[in-house]
C-alpha cells in the first residue's frame, strides 16, 4: 500500500440506517461543490444502505489545508472510511472527487470494494486557467458587502447563469464567508486538474460513468483506464453533461444502484 499523507477530519452527512443492509457507500463531490450537491441522490440510495457524503478539505463545512492534491485528498476519506470501522465501502466520486476516489482505491484498496468515477479520468486536463478565472470572480463577491444572491451573481460576472448557480452554491450569506479555501485552491490548481503517478492497480469491481455530452472521457484515454483499473467497465449516460447528477439524477441514481447492487447483500 501506498502512505499517505496526514489526513484531515471531513464532515459529512450521513443518510441511511447507521448499520446494516447493502456495503455503505460513500461519494466525494467535485471542485466548487459540497455534500449537498449529492442529497437527493444520497437520499434515494440510502433506502437500503448507510451512505456517507463528506464535504472535501477546504470545501463546505470541513477543514481548510493549504495542501490540495489527490494524496491528500485520499487520505482524508481513507481516515472516513477507517473511523467508521465497517470494512471496505463502496467508493463513488464525481469530478474532482473521482480523481481522489481513484487515488484511494490505488493507494489502500483494502478499504474499497466497488468503485465508482463520474466523468473524469486519470489524465491531466488543460482547464486550469478557467477553474482560476472562476476562483477570479469569486474573490469579485466580498460576502460582508453582498445581501442577496442576485447581487452576488452580478457581481461575478459570469456569462453561464448555471455555472454561476453552482459556485453562489458556496456562499454562506448568514455567515459572511465563502465555503471554500480560495486561496489553497487557486494555489494547487495544477494539481487539482492533473494526475500524479500513483502506484498499482485497483483490482476491484469498477464503472466509469461519463456524461454523453461531457468530453472529459475521451476514447484514447481508455488504455490509461484499464492499465490501472482492469476491471473497468465504461458507460455513458444519454442527455448528460460533466454535472450528471444535476442533468439526469434519476439516471445517475439508477446507474449506481444497478451497478453497486450487483455485488448482492452484505453478507
Amino acid at each position: 500500500m501506498t502512505p499517505l499523507p496526514p489526513a484531515v477530519p471531513l464532515h459529512s452527512v450521513r443518510h441511511g440506517p447507521a448499520r446494516g443492509g447493502r456495503t455503505p457507500v460513500v461519494i466525494a463531490h467535485g471542485l466548487f461543490g459540497s455534500a449537498r450537491n449529492w442529497n437527493a441522490i444520497a437520499r434515494q440510495l440510502a433506502a437500503d444502505r448507510p451512505v456517507i457524503v463528506p464535504d472535501l478539505r477546504n470545501h463546505g463545512e470541513s477543514p481548510w489545508d493549504d495542501r490540495h492534491d489527490y494524496p491528500a485528498l485520499a487520505a482524508d476519506l481513507a481516515a472516513l472510511i477507517e473511523a467508521e470501522s465497517m470494512g471496505p465501502l463502496d467508493m463513488v466520486g464525481h469530478s474532482m472527487g473521482g480523481k481522489a476516489a481513484m487515488t484511494l482505491a490505488l493507494a489502500r484498496p483494502d478499504l474499497v470494494r466497488r468503485l465508482v468515477v463520474l466523468d473524469i479520468a486519470p489524465v491531466a486536463y488543460g482547464h486550469a486557467a478557467d477553474r482560476l478565472r472562476e476562483i477570479a470572480a469569486m474573490r469579485a463577491v466580498d460576502p460582508a458587502t453582498v445581501a442577496t444572491r442576485s447581487e452576488a451573481a452580478e457581481k461575478l460576472g459570469l456569462s453561464d447563469p448555471a455555472v454561476a448557480a453552482f459556485l453562489l452554491g458556496s456562499l454562506d450569506l448568514k455567515a459572511r464567508r465563502w465555503r471554500l479555501h480560495l486561496d489553497a485552491l487557486g494555489n494547487w490548481m495544477d494539481a487539482i486538474t492533473g494526475w500524479h503517478d500513483p502506484a498499482g492497480r485497483f483490482e476491484g469491481p469498477t464503472l466509469f460513468l461519463a456524461g454523453e455530452d461531457s468530453p472529459y472521457i475521451r476514447p484514447e484515454h481508455r488504455e490509461r483506464i484499464r492499465a490501472l483499473f482492469p476491471q473497468a467497465r465504461l458507460a455513458r449516460l444519454r442527455g448528460a453533461g460533466h454535472w450528471l447528477q444535476a442533468d439526469r439524477p434519476r439516471e445517475t441514481e439508477a446507474a449506481l444502484r444497478a451497478f453497486l447492487d450487483a455485488q448482492g447483500p452484505r453478507g
